[in-house]
C-alpha cells in the first residue's frame, strides 16, 4: 500500500498502523485526509494479513486537533451537510472494519479528532492527551457523529456537559468517565498499543472479528434481538477450523495454532 502525504500506512507483522500526517496543522482533518483515508480503509478491510489496526497522529503534540477550520469557514449549509456526510462515512468505515481498531492518542483529540478516536474500538491515551468537543464555541455542533458516539461511551449526562460547555479534559478525566481504556506515558504509547494488538492477535482472528460485529450490532438493538444475533454468530464460529483447533489445544494443554479459517 502506498504512503500518501496526509495519511501514512505501515503493516508491521500484521499490525496496520495508520498515521494522520499533517503535523504543521496539528493533523487537522480536511478533504485531502479523507480522500486518502477512505480507499486505504477499503484496502485494509480486504487484507487478511492485517489482524489489528492502530490509528495515531504524526508528531508529539496532536492526535487530530479537529477538522480544519479555515477549510470549513466559507461553507454554506448544504456544503456543511455534505462535509459531515463525508466525515461520517469515513468514520463509519473505521467502526465497521472487520479488524479491531486501537486509537493511540498522543496529544490533542478535539472536535473531529475526538470523533475519530470514538469511532475506534479501543482508545489508549498518552498522559499528555487532551479531549473535547469544542464546536459550540465556533457556532456549530459536531458533524462526524460526536453527539451520537459520545453519549454511547460516557452516558448522556456527561456527554451533554462536554458538548454544551465545550470543555477540554485531560487523559485522566477521560479515563475516569470511560472515554479511554488506558492512560500511559508518552514514551510508552505506541508500545502499549502494539502490546494490546499482539494480545488480540494471539486469539482466533475470525472469532475476534465476530465479537466486534456482535457488540456493534447489539448496541443498536434491544437485548433480546442482540442476544439472538450473538447466538447466530456463535453458531458460525462452531463451524470453523479455529474452533476445533482452540478446543483441541485446550484439551491437550497446548497453545493453539489459529489460521483464521
Amino acid at each position: 500500500m502506498s504512503e500518501n502525504k496526509n495519511v501514512l500506512f505501515e503493516n508491521q507483522e500484521g499490525i496496520g498502523i495508520i498515521t494522520i500526517n499533517r503535523p504543521k496543522a496539528l493533523n487537522a482533518l480536511n478533504i485531502d485526509v479523507f480522500n486518502e483515508l477512505s480507499p486505504l480503509l477499503d484496502e485494509i478491510a480486504k487484507d487478511n494479513s492485517i489482524r489489528v489496526v492502530i490509528i495515531t497522529g504524526s508528531g508529539e503534540k496532536s492526535f487530530v486537533a479537529g477538522a480544519d477550520i479555515t477549510y470549513m469557514l466559507p461553507m454554506s449549509s448544504p456544503e456543511g451537510k455534505a462535509w459531515g456526510e463525508v466525515g461520517q462515512g469515513v468514520f463509519n468505515k473505521i467502526e465497521k472494519l472487520p479488524q479491531p481498531v486501537i486509537a493511540a492518542i498522543n496529544g490533542f483529540a478535539l472536535g473531529g479528532g475526538c470523533e475519530l478516536a470514538m469511532a475506534c474500538d479501543i482508545r489508549i491515551a498518552s498522559e499528555k492527551a487532551k479531549f473535547g468537543q469544542p464546536e459550540v464555541g465556533l457556532g456549530i455542533i459536531p458533524g462526524f457523529a460526536g453527539t451520537q458516539r459520545l453519549p454511547r461511551l460516557v452516558g448522556k449526562g456527561r456527554a451533554k456537559e462536554l458538548l454544551f460547555t465545550g470543555d477540554m479534559i485531560d487523559a485522566q478525566e477521560a479515563y475516569r468517565i470511560g472515554l479511554v481504556n488506558k492512560v500511559v506515558s508518552p514514551e510508552e504509547l505506541m508500545d502499549a498499543a502494539k502490546g494490546m494488538a499482539k494480545k488480540i492477535m494471539k486469539h482466533a482472528p475470525y472469532a475476534v472479528q465476530l465479537c466486534k460485529e456482535a457488540v456493534n450490532v447489539g448496541m443498536e438493538v434491544d437485548l433480546e434481538t442482540g442476544s439472538k444475533y450473538e447466538g447466530a454468530l456463535f453458531g458460525v464460529t462452531c463451524a470453523t477450523e479455529d474452533k476445533k483447533e482452540g478446543m483441541t489445544a485446550f484439551v491437550e494443554k497446548r497453545k493453539p495454532n489459529f489460521t483464521g479459517k
